[in-house]
């Protein structure tokens, strides 16, 4: 199934479901409105998720914590995933970029 066609959406904001853990919110207008983890005003400038992007992956289904720089099993965790995700899956530039949102992530965790 693909999404629906801009001239057949409903006006108001309405969630079109595609899938059982996909779900796509419609705005005023027709326009598609991605949800807030996805778009500037759900990230958090130093890295990570804000409390409004945690809230709308929530929405989505998804079980976000905020970081946990202070230390325990969690960070522990994160940390060795991260550092293994910025070996294998960034490109040269990312891995030395300060403001990458990787780099930022493992800051915000004190990794």
């Amino acid at each position: 199934m693909g999404a629906i066609a801009p001239s057949k959406m409903p006006t108001g904001v309405k969630k079109a479901r595609r899938d059982d853990t996909d779900f796509t919110e419609y705005a005023e207008g027709g326009k598609v409105k991605s949800p807030a983890w996805q778009r500037k005003e759900g990230k958090n400038p130093n890295g990570g998720l804000n409390a409004k992007g945690r809230a709308s992956a929530k929405k989505e289904g998804m079980n976000l914590k905020a970081p946990q720089p202070e230390g325990g099993k969690r960070r522990d965790s994160f940390c060795a995933r991260m550092e293994g995700m910025k070996a294998k899956l960034t490109g040269e530039k990312a891995k030395k970029d300060p403001d990458s949102r990787i780099n930022k992530s493992l800051r915000a965790w004190k990794c």
